[in-house]
């Protein structure tokens, strides 16, 4: 290897100034190499970091949406906690990746942008168009539109509180007897100071949202808008009176559909006076032909109850004579005549329900009729899937031609397992 030839000068002066240049060089290379080093060591720091709190976030996901042997058993952790944590943990996930990208070169700033979602077309769309400087060196030449780069960013107009203002003039005839004035317009609280906007946006809040009235009392405060929480609660009371028609009139409509959808949930409710909750339960009925190639619109009706007896869901059905797609609950037996006469509902089992005791056993490893069960009852499935959203006719065929089959299979293994097994046993249970 060759030296590189340097002249150097013959003024002593000039040589030093020389050597301290090349010095002071060598030193800035040295700091350089030394802050090269530490931002490699806080890379690889925030890389490890972002890779742990990644794998935690996977075990939470799987925690809260996987199957339910994949599921955390402790009951202390709930889903607004788990997504407490979700959101934490993508924070933190962000925040060190601003760190560690911040100050680099733009290398990373012209990387290849990730593929996502358009935007729905409902959207208002708004263009702003940023025509290139006018520089001295363009003047007289003629511009000639060659092409456009197109972007789009997700923008938000935030509520705003306005007054409306209703004059209704009184007028009166020259010379002549009466006045004259327009009607006052109809509204749900009368004499009050909500529009049905306001109303209706403090009802979505507080059930849809999950924004209890005392947030929405302190949110509205900062706008200067002071609603007192008991005077909310007072206008819901009289919205929830107004949307009975509404209610009613949805569960009429489900009524009417060939096959309804019915379940029953627990819903923690507040004791007045006694400070503490008790437990209520939530009806659902829903209808929805989309999967089965039906033009009817979905619609679910609601009814809180303080009981979940029998009484309850045969007032709400009352008249019903259609398929009723149940569960296992008892409740639902006692809708259908014990004669078999055709003025009742037909009941219609849930085939997720009756596998769920199969599959306990099976991921227990605990019975071979269990994994022999689930594994045929996976083949309806597929079968399901594969006619989803045909005709009825197709459907039917696709169903006597091969799930008939599996399913006398079934039956035939049940009805022969029964017999040999413990009748206290988890096996027959499920059976």
């Amino acid at each position: 290897m060759t030296r590189p030839e340097i002249e150097l000068p013959d003024d002593v002066e000039a040589l030093k100034a020389m050597v301290l240049a090349m010095a002071a060089k060598a030193a800035r290379v040295e700091a350089l190499e030394k802050q090269v080093d530490d931002l490699e060591a806080r890379n690889a720091d925030a890389d490890e970091r972002i890779e742990r709190l990644t794998q935690i976030l996977k075990a939470f996901d799987r925690a809260r949406f996987g199957r339910r042997s994949e599921r955390l058993a402790s009951s202390t952790v709930d889903d607004e906690q788990h997504a407490f944590v979700f959101e934490e943990i993508e924070t933190g996930i962000a925040t060190i990746k601003a760190q560690v990208t911040k100050g680099r070169g733009s290398a990373d700033s012209k990387r290849a942008p990730r593929p996502r979602k358009g935007f729905a077309p409902h959207l208002e769309r708004v263009e702003v168009v940023i025509e290139p400087e006018e520089l001295p060196e363009h003047a007289g030449k003629t511009k000639i539109l060659i092409g456009e780069d197109v972007s789009e960013r997700l923008d938000v107009v935030a509520a705003k509180f306005r007054v409306i203002v209703t004059r209704r003039p009184k007028y009166a005839f020259r010379n002549e007897d009466g006045v004259v004035q327009a009607a006052a317009p109809a509204h749900i609280i009368e004499g009050g100071i909500p529009t049905e906007a306001l109303l209706a946006q403090i009802a979505v809040s507080k059930y849809a949202d999950g924004l209890p009235l005392y947030r929405q009392e302190a949110i509205y405060a900062r706008d200067k808008v002071e609603l007192d929480r008991k005077l909310m609660a007072q206008w819901m009371g009289k919205l929830g009176f107004e949307l009975n028609i509404l209610a009613d009139y949805i569960l009429d409509e489900i009524k009417k559909a060939e096959r309804i959808f019915a379940d029953e949930t627990t819903l923690p409710t507040l004791a007045p006076g006694s400070g503490s909750a008790k437990t209520a339960w939530l009806w659902a009925y829903a209808r929805d032909d989309r999967t089965f190639g039906g033009s009817g619109p979905p619609m679910v009706a609601y009814r809180f109850e303080d009981s979940r007896a029998t009484e309850c869901v045969a007032r709400h059905l009352s008249g019903y004579r259609g398929i009723l797609q149940v569960d296992g609950y008892a409740a639902y037996n006692k809708l259908v005549r014990k004669d078999g006469g055709n003025d009742s509902a037909i009941l219609a089992g849930c085939w997720s329900h009756s596998r769920r005791k199969f599959y306990e056993l099976h991921v227990a490893k605990s019975s071979k009729v269990a994994t022999d069960t689930v594994e045929r009852m996976a083949r309806l499935w597929e079968i399901e899937e594969r006619v989803r959203g045909q005709s009825p006719e197709a459907r039917v065929a696709a169903r006597q031609e091969i799930s008939a089959a599996i399913v006398r299979d079934l039956f035939t293994l049940w009805q022969a397992t029964l017999p040999r097994v413990s009748g206290k046993s988890k096996l027959a249970e499920a059976l």
